[in-house]
């Protein structure tokens, strides 16, 4: 099963009112501006889209805007986050109904799998659809590791076309290459580590900071594929500081405070994730609008 999922594709937002409501209007401008930045892709509900705080009809409800908003210009997948298996089934059926052209699946959230029954876990969501699935591998936070060794297991189920690889052990581009060959479609999946992975194989980039920084996001894939090393590095230093805040338990806060900061949405999240405050606020402040007024030059 074949799937074009290359280059920058944001994790995007959920965009809240100040009553926590869904802001789908805000959500949706969010989404369309960069995609007009020139982003490859949008995958809705991932971790920094807090599929785990809404409801299911909720989650279902950004789907069908963003189908409708996006309008086939860019591939539309969703984040599959559910406690049970049988849900992430149901809900990649609603998905898949609505149509979306792909899921991120992860492992079942909150129980800690072992191997045998994360693997089983996927090849059931993949029964249970006709779309391809990229797999969302993020032991750090999620306490599941999907091993390379795994994914050579997994390798029989067609549908399992992409891997998200968010470990961070850059490492693993190479294990995986060497172990499953160009079976799966690698895409990076965190912020600070994309160069090296880029360098390494990865084909793509799902990023967070892409929310704030679209265009930038854009200039440092294009100069990294394009093998201009010297402008990519450059870029990549003065990016380096904000792309850290991808790595943090309160990314979410952080990459919508960046937002705000840019013009283009709230930092409101949906308790329990509260506001920054005091010193930590500042400090992340202090690194959103340095990164702002020394953005560098966007010619290529």
């Amino acid at each position: 099963m074949a799937s074009d999922w290359r280059g920058v594709l944001p994790a995007a937002t959920t965009q809240f009112h100040d009553d926590e409501s869904l802001n789908i209007p805000q959500t949706m401008k969010h989404v369309m501006h960069m995609i007009d930045q020139g982003v490859h892709g949008m995958i809705m509900l991932g971790t920094v889209g807090e599929n785990c705080s809404l409801e299911y009809s909720e989650k279902l409800e950004v789907l069908r805007a963003t189908v409708e908003a996006v309008g086939g210009k860019v591939p539309v997948l969703t984040g599959v986050a559910e406690c049970t298996t049988s849900l992430a089934q149901r809900f990649a059926e609603d998905a898949a109904k609505i149509g979306v052209d792909g899921l991120m699946v992860l492992p079942a959230m909150v129980y800690k799998s072992a191997p045998e029954e994360t693997m089983t876990h996927f090849r059931s969501v993949a029964k249970a659809t006709d779309l391809p699935i990229m797999v969302y591998n993020n032991p750090v936070s999620y306490g599941v590791d999907i091993t390379p060794e795994m994914f050579l297991e997994l390798a029989d189920e067609p549908k399992l076309v992409a891997i998200k690889e968010s470990s961070e052990n850059v490492r693993r581009i190479t294990d995986l290459i060497n172990l499953c060959g160009d079976r799966y479609t690698l895409l990076c999946g965190v912020d600070d580590l994309v160069l090296e992975s880029i360098v390494l194989g990865a084909e793509g980039w799902i990023s967070g900071l892409v929310n704030a920084f679209p265009a930038e996001n854009r200039l440092l894939w294009d100069l990294a594929t394009s093998g201009d090393y010297e402008r990519a590095v450059e870029v990549y230093r003065w990016y380096t500081p904000l792309l850290h805040l991808d790595t943090h338990p309160k990314l979410v806060q952080y990459i919508k405070l960046a937002v705000q900061e840019c013009g283009l949405g709230s930092e409101k999240t949906r308790a329990p994730r509260l506001a920054l405050t005091g010193q930590e606020r500042e400090q992340i402040l202090e690194v959103i609008r340095t990164g702002i007024a020394n953005r560098p030059s966007l010619d290529r």
